[in-house]
């Protein structure tokens, strides 16, 4: 069943003011102490999901770039959101400093965190990334999420989107994790 905002003004004030701390809230924990500690928080996350994921491994090899958040918070009652800071990798260095974040509404309850990274294939998908004032996952070039059920039916070889994430570290409680509809800006750190 659903239930229009529409007819209850009220409870659509009250779930935007909740959003607006939850928003509050999450970037103040999730935002990182130092620019060195997000590099290093960054790579360690990178390189642990390489030592486990041989097709993140050989993908690393190909791309143009890896952008890696390595810790997204997440929390919603009704209504969520989500934030975390990450590094964009090229050849080994980091170029740039991004945040990712998003809302959400439904029927939904918990916190969780995880992180994740995303392997820009193509120069033309970094480019989305670097030119506009805020990239959309799920707007623009493809994003394809890989799961474990995904390693076993795909090859390096057979893969031909622009972007490749992989979502890894999950804790808490909240039920799937997507990275649809989030939005990633770049910061200055």
């Amino acid at each position: 069943m659903l239930i229009s905002l529409h007819h209850f003004p009220s409870l659509k004030y009250f779930l935007g003011a909740v959003m607006g701390v939850l928003l509050v809230c999450m970037a103040q924990s999730a935002h990182a102490d130092s620019r060195e500690a997000l590099e290093r928080d960054s790579r360690n996350a990178l390189n642990s999901l390489m030592a486990q994921n041989h097709i993140a491994r050989d993908l690393h090899a190909r791309a143009a770039a890896v952008l890696v958040f390595p810790s997204v918070k997440k929390a919603g009652l009704m209504v969520g959101a989500q934030y975390g800071e990450g590094v964009l990798w090229q050849n080994g260095k980091a170029t740039a400093y991004y945040n990712t974040g998003g809302a959400s509404f439904g029927f939904q309850a918990g916190v969780q965190e995880y992180g994740y990274a995303m392997f820009f294939m193509k120069e033309s998908a970094l480019n989305a990334l670097n030119v506009t004032q805020g990239f959309e996952v799920g707007v623009g070039p493809s994003v394809v999420v890989i799961d474990q059920g995904m390693g076993a039916s795909h090859t390096t070889t057979t893969m031909q989107n622009d972007i490749y994430a992989f979502v890894f570290s999950q804790k808490g409680l909240m039920a799937g994790v997507g990275i649809q509809g989030n939005k990633i800006t770049r910061i200055s750190k």
